[in-house]
């Protein structure tokens, strides 16, 4: 199955999200384009392991978006960030956005949709939007900055904001192929 390709909504109008991390573990993996799997991604031939503290998030993408380079992106799929319990590599989740972390990764956008599971069984979180999640759990924003700003050396990632869960869906919007607009 080509995860890339899968639709950005469900039939059912949800946002769907790919998860390449799992929250918990400190291997980085990525969904390789030309194979069609996930594999721990590779670094001067090394696998590539957060080393000072684990993925607090399920960390994935939007299938069928590309964060175009000539836009200013990084040439990747819209990431996501899953609040769930530990989710399995290469699970596609109908997910909630409720909110947008605004990152720049070495001069290029790479944002972020923090996302919520449509099945309320499976949040950690009792927020389905910006608001709640700003008002009830401002310390997993601060945790995310945090994460993001030293996991890959600090340096790395500037931190540009954060915006509500409608700024997160028109970045979808932004970067979705237009096979899927």
């Amino acid at each position: 199955m080509n995860h890339l390709a899968l639709p950005s909504f469900s039939s059912d109008g949800h946002l769907q999200a790919v998860i390449e991390i799992p929250a918990g573990t400190n291997t980085k993996y990525e969904y390789n384009k030309q194979l069609f799997h996930f594999q721990p991604d590779m670094r001067e031939g090394q696998v590539r392991r957060v080393d000072f503290m684990s993925y607090p998030i399920n960390y994935g993408f939007i299938p069928s978006t590309c964060m175009d380079k000539d836009r200013g992106g990084d040439g990747d799929p819209l990431d996501v960030l899953l609040l769930a319990e530990q989710v399995s590599t290469g699970s596609v989740v109908e997910v909630l956005p409720i909110g947008l972390l605004l990152l720049e990764d070495l001069g290029e956008l790479d944002h972020k949709v923090l996302a919520v599971p449509i099945e309320a069984s499976k949040r950690i979180i009792r927020a389905t939007n910006w608001t709640e999640f700003q008002r009830d759990y401002s310390a997993i924003r601060h945790i995310l900055e945090l994460f993001f700003l030293y996991y890959d050396g600090l340096g790395t990632m500037k931190i540009m904001g954060w915006a509500d869960e409608n700024a997160a869906l028109e970045e979808v919007k932004k970067w979705q192929l237009s096979a899927f607009q």
